[in-house]
């Protein structure tokens, strides 16, 4: 049943592979990654395959569907730039200057580079002020990994922001930390 289902798809799909990449292509132009909004419509299609009625007229279905996605993904940016401008306010009102927040956001460009899981260990030990043993707790290992992950975390962070920003590092934490709390 699979592999028909597979076959089926594939058919259909051919015949409209390149005006809906093209599509897609010029949809995400700037604004999204094109390639994941094709993957994200392909396997919504896929799984949803069998109650496509009119399956001649997949390229419709799939230009509708991809829209439809664009904008969703668009209105979480739009609600994550909302949340920023408010941070942003939020640090004004707390004191922090242009050039604090030039900082802020070069070290927040730096941790977004980190695995999550060394990210998370570093924003909770520097920024949330968390021990070692309750990150261990929260993240479910050992306090080696974490001490492990918090110091490689920070070396990598060091070697980003070697030469972008004006204050060390340290300083720069440090005044996210006060900046938060």
């Amino acid at each position: 049943m699979s592999t028909d289902k597979q076959t089926a798809f594939m058919q259909a799909y051919a015949k409209c592979h390149e005006p809906f990449v093209r599509y897609c292509s010029a949809l995400a132009y700037g604004k999204m990654d094109a390639q994941d909004l094709v993957q994200d419509v392909l396997l919504s299609a896929f799984q949803k395959f069998e109650t496509i009625e009119k399956k001649d007229e997949l390229l419709h279905y799939l230009v509708r569907a991809a829209r439809y996605r664009a904008i969703s993904v668009w209105r979480v940016q739009r609600r994550n730039a909302d949340v920023c401008e408010k941070q942003l306010a939020r640090l004004k009102e707390r004191g922090a200057t242009a050039e604090m927040l030039v900082d802020v956001r070069i070290v927040y460009d730096a941790l977004h580079k980190l695995p999550a899981a060394q990210r998370e260990a570093l924003v909770l030990f520097e920024v949330s002020g968390l021990t070692m043993a309750e990150i261990a707790e929260i993240q479910s290992c050992s306090e080696g990994a974490v001490k492990t992950s918090v110091s490689r975390g920070r070396a990598k962070v060091r070697t980003l922001l070697d030469g972008r920003s004006r204050a060390k590092d340290t300083e720069v934490l440090h005044a996210i930390k006060t900046l938060m709390l």
